[in-house]
């Protein structure tokens, strides 16, 4: 989602932060790590916090989360993934100083932009100083991150770290189960066996394809059986190195 627009504040709020990205969906967070979240969205924890972790694991879900969360304690939020501002942060930037929750996400895009890295210290310190709340995403830790501007890299290393990790096999049957619930999908327990064996450990392929199977299901008016799964996805396999919207 890009900075906000004007007439932005009147979208209803799951058309900006999507129905599945909320805290309540979010499988395998670290003890306390939602908790944390929340009380930075709303204000009861101030600063900012440095959600990292591979690609795939759900930082970009516990960000709009975060925003969603933010929004309904009736407070402004915003959601901006960095990769679409490189070259132009400092504008796209500038219209989030009046928002009390701000989510960065894909830290890794904008740093090694000279102009960029100085657009974002700015941000950060105005931020810092107004009382507002960030929290980035990233690939590493701040101290594995590639920084040119060593300001930035102590901004960055003072925030708060929380790490996320793949999931285990038993909690991707958890994310399934509880996708497929939300959305009214019935799928067999042997169904999602039969899933966790062939699609690899990405949340956002996860989800993907549980919407897939939801369009497909609906039209065939079908339970998710094995044999349905066969026939959905003959044509397009699962694949492991499926892209990373849940990254």
């Amino acid at each position: 989602m890009n900075p906000p627009v004007p007439g932005a504040a009147q979208l209803p709020l799951a058309l900006r932060y999507p129905p599945d990205q909320r805290f309540d969906t979010f499988v395998g967070a670290p003890d306390g790590a939602l908790a944390q979240l929340q009380a930075l969205a709303t204000g009861h924890e101030r600063g900012g916090v440095l959600l990292q972790g591979p690609p795939g694991v759900g930082k970009t879900h516990l960000a709009l989360a975060a925003c969603a969360h933010a929004e309904a304690a009736g407070l402004r939020s915003a959601f901006l993934p960095l990769a679409t501002a490189v070259g132009r942060l400092g504008a796209a930037l500038e219209a989030l100083d009046t928002c009390d929750f701000i989510a960065l996400d894909g830290l890794d895009a904008v740093l090694g932009t000279r102009e960029d890295e100085v657009a974002l210290f700015h941000f950060h310190n105005r931020a810092m100083d107004g009382g507002r709340r960030l929290l980035y995403t990233a690939g590493t830790p701040a101290a594995g991150l590639t920084i040119g501007l060593p300001d930035l890299g102590s901004r960055l290393a003072a925030c708060t770290g929380i790490a996320l990790a793949p999931l285990d096999d038993e909690g991707r049957r958890e994310l399934l189960q509880c996708r497929a619930l939300r959305r009214g999908l019935v799928v067999e327990p042997a169904a999602i066996d039969w899933l966790l064996r062939r699609v690899g450990r990405d949340l956002g392929g996860l989800t993907r394809l549980l919407d897939q199977l939801d369009r497909a299901s609906l039209a065939a008016q079908r339970r998710v059986t094995v044999p349905f799964l066969r026939q959905v996805l003959a044509a397009e396999p699962a694949s492991d190195d499926a892209g990373t919207p849940g990254g």
